[in-house]
């Protein structure tokens, strides 16, 4: 069954007057938060795009670039991306019940962020506005400001990069100490790995981004040691 089917399933389960937020909190084992993991994408995203003020039709589109959608499941992600829209809850309660759902496991919420970066830069701006939403919601999934800096580096132009900072490794480290960092984060974001850590198989395309910037940024600090 297609993972859009059962997050209409999921949304078909809530009580009448319950907030679409209330899915998460009956998500939380780990064949169910991968349908969790969508909804969160698309319902943060559609919060996310209310916020600037303008839903454009880039932003809908980008969702097509996070997850594969196949035509026949455009009706379902359409209708979780107008609920969350319409909803009376705020993003705050959808990101705190999402953090909940994954609990202490945090590096699904590292993927989910980026998703919602991509979102963010679909139109080709970053809004201050977007910027305030996001660094909100790192902050409730206990995302350091570090981390944050660094997935915001990867996405947008004018943010401050550091090769160091998006390996994660202090420049006064040994050099084999960074390629083992540097393999470490290669392995981290191989598909089978996000799909064994909760994110859903049509959601992985989102590591060919993620695997450029690393690579980008290990060749970098690989050719500054070699000189």
């Amino acid at each position: 069954m297609s993972i859009w089917f059962r997050i209409l399933d999921a949304i078909a389960a809530l009580r009448a007057g319950e907030s679409l937020s209330a899915v998460f909190d009956r998500l939380r084992s780990e064949p169910e938060q991968r349908v969790g993991f969508a909804i969160a994408v698309i319902a943060l995203g559609a919060k996310m795009a209310k916020a600037d003020g303008l839903v454009t039709r880039a932003e809908v589109t980008a969702f097509r670039e996070v997850f594969d959608i196949s035509s026949e499941d455009e009706v379902a992600a359409g209708r979780v991306f107008n609920l969350a829209r319409q909803d009376v809850a705020g993003f705050e309660d959808y990101a705190k019940r999402v953090k909940a759902m994954y609990g202490d496991n945090c590096t699904p919420l590292f993927d989910l962020l980026d998703g919602l970066f991509h979102i963010a830069m679909a139109d080709g701006e970053y809004h201050q506005k977007e910027d305030a939403f996001l660094h909100r919601v790192a902050e409730i999934f206990e995302i350091s400001e570090r981390r944050f800096r660094i997935i915001r580096a990867r996405f947008v132009p004018d943010a401050e990069r550091d090769a160091y900072d998006i390996l994660g490794v202090d420049p006064n480290m040994a050099f084999e100490d960074i390629k083992s960092a540097y393999r470490g984060l290669v392995r981290e974001t191989h598909p089978d790995k996000m799909i064994a850590r909760g994110v859903p198989p049509e959601a992985v395309q989102m590591a060919t981004r993620r695997l450029a910037e690393i690579n980008g940024a290990w060749e970098e600090i690989a050719l500054e040691r070699a000189n």
